[in-house]
């Protein structure tokens, strides 16, 4: 079935975006799409027609993403659920969920808007964030869930439970649990190991721990891991989701985290596979 509406966001700031995406919407409409811009984009580029998020969301059956992983990121929570491929086109070095060059969008596109898009599936975690027995806050992510504390915060203990079955309390700067995809970002800076993007199963993954012997560990996707801030501590200490959206925890809180029963597609580079993007972007054999 062909695709009709296509939702376009950008990384605004960048004048190469704002060029692309003038561009793009008169390519779309002349084969018969609607462009659905998002806000911000559609301001910058002066048109008269705005939609919000939700509209864009509930109507688009293909996203194009102009910028980079971190935009990307932040769609893919946008549309979790929806099951709509998402086409990130990296407007600078390769990315690791932007692969998509610009000398590829329009060649890609076209067989997009045929109906036959090469996607990838994601796995996502669901966060659940209690507070005195109540839930306070459920969220989708794609890259991971981060628990740090603040810069002058002194180490912070985190008892670690997976099925219920105890782990251990890691005294550590925090804790990083993350998706396949997202195990190239935070995770493989913090020492955790990297994961195929279409592996089911989740890395736990310490940040400067204390016990030296406490090492990343990889469980099951089928695994819920509950985290509990159980020190006693001045300074402020944080919940982060995919590095974009953040909530102040208190002692007591508990953090639960779990396969999501959504996933995001991306449109996949027919040119170039996942470890090409590895070596690429990792600069493997370089000297």
């Amino acid at each position: 079935m062909q695709i009709q509406n296509v939702a376009i966001f950008a990384k605004i700031h960048d004048p190469r975006c704002l060029g692309i995406a003038s561009e793009l919407i008169p390519w779309l409409e002349e084969r018969g799409c609607t462009a659905l811009p998002e806000p911000q984009l559609i301001r910058q580029l002066g048109y008269p027609r705005v939609l919000t998020e939700n509209d864009i969301r509930d109507q688009a059956e293909l996203v194009v993403v102009l910028g980079g992983d971190g935009t990307l990121i932040s769609v893919a929570r946008l549309f979790s659920g929806r099951g709509v491929p998402i086409l990130g086109v990296n407007l600078g070095s390769l990315g690791f969920l932007t692969e998509i060059t610009v000398e590829e969008l329009y060649t890609r596109l076209e067989k997009c808007l045929e109906g036959n898009p090469r996607v990838s599936e994601r796995m996502m975690l669901e966060v659940t964030l209690h507070r005195e027995g109540q839930e306070i806050e459920k969220s989708h992510v794609l890259n991971d869930v981060v628990i740090n504390k603040g810069a002058l915060a002194r180490i912070v203990d985190l008892e670690t439970k997976v099925n219920r079955h105890f782990l251990t309390t890691y005294k550590a700067d925090g804790l990083i649990i993350s998706t396949p995809t997202g195990s190239t970002g935070y995770s493989l800076s913090a020492g955790g190991p990297i994961i195929h993007p279409l592996m089911s199963c989740i890395a736990i993954t310490p940040i400067c721990p204390h016990t030296l012997t406490n090492r990343p560990i990889v469980v099951t996707d089928e695994s819920v891991i509950s985290i509990t801030v159980t020190s006693s501590f001045d300074e402020k200490v944080y919940l982060t989701l995919d590095g974009q959206v953040g909530f102040e925890l208190q002692e007591g809180d508990s953090v639960e985290v779990r396969r999501a029963l959504k996933t995001t597609a991306l449109v996949m580079s027919r040119s170039r596979d996942y470890f090409e993007i590895l070596r690429t972007k990792l600069k493997w054999g370089e000297r």
